[in-house]
């Protein structure tokens, strides 16, 4: 397979061989990173992307970025408050290929209570077939979103000036896929 219009069926996720992540600014001069060690998700599509969709479910709970007391953090009301909002998730509205390799994806990126339109722009890494038989596909792309957008707006002031934590978070997809029908 080498062009995204060649792509055709129903693909699954491979939650092992998934990733999606985040990264922000913390006190101003570093960056740190976190994923969600939960996800699913499926795409649809046609022949030439025709009636293609993508829907993606984070399991909110699973948010991992090697520290237990900031991951504690991250989950409580001050952030995602798991507790009322348990998943995050994602679904299309619009998929198109820029080119053989691009392809754009337009859709509503759901935290919390709130929705908010998002554009990825994704790089098809190719196809192949696993050795197990199993049609594969992998895509990598990254967006950048304001957290106060979605209500996770809590901060705190730095003596030196600025903020705890940055109100920009880039958010990183590297998709692995099979198909499945």
């Amino acid at each position: 397979m080498s062009t995204l219009n060649q792509l055709d069926g129903t693909y699954t996720i491979d939650p092992s061989h998934s990733r999606i992540g985040f990264s922000t600014r913390h006190a101003m001069v570093t960056k740190v990173r976190g994923a969600f060690n939960e996800v699913e998700g499926t795409a649809t599509t046609g022949p030439d992307l025709q009636d293609a969709r993508i829907e993606l479910a984070m399991q909110v709970a699973s948010v991992d970025t090697r520290s237990a007391d900031r991951d504690g953090h991250l989950k409580s009301a001050d952030f995602f408050d798991v507790e009322n909002y348990p998943t995050m998730t994602f679904a299309s509205t619009e998929v198109t290929a820029v080119d053989g390799d691009t392809l754009r994806v337009t859709g509503d990126l759901t935290i919390k209570d709130v929705t908010r339109p998002v554009t990825v722009d994704f790089e098809f890494a190719g196809g192949a077939t696993d050795p197990f038989g199993n049609e594969r596909v992998g895509f990598e792309g990254s967006t950048v979103v304001n957290r106060k957008d979605f209500g996770l707006t809590w901060n705190a002031a730095l003596e030196t000036g600025g903020v705890l934590v940055a109100e920009k978070v880039t958010l990183e997809f590297e998709i692995s896929a099979i198909k499945s029908a």
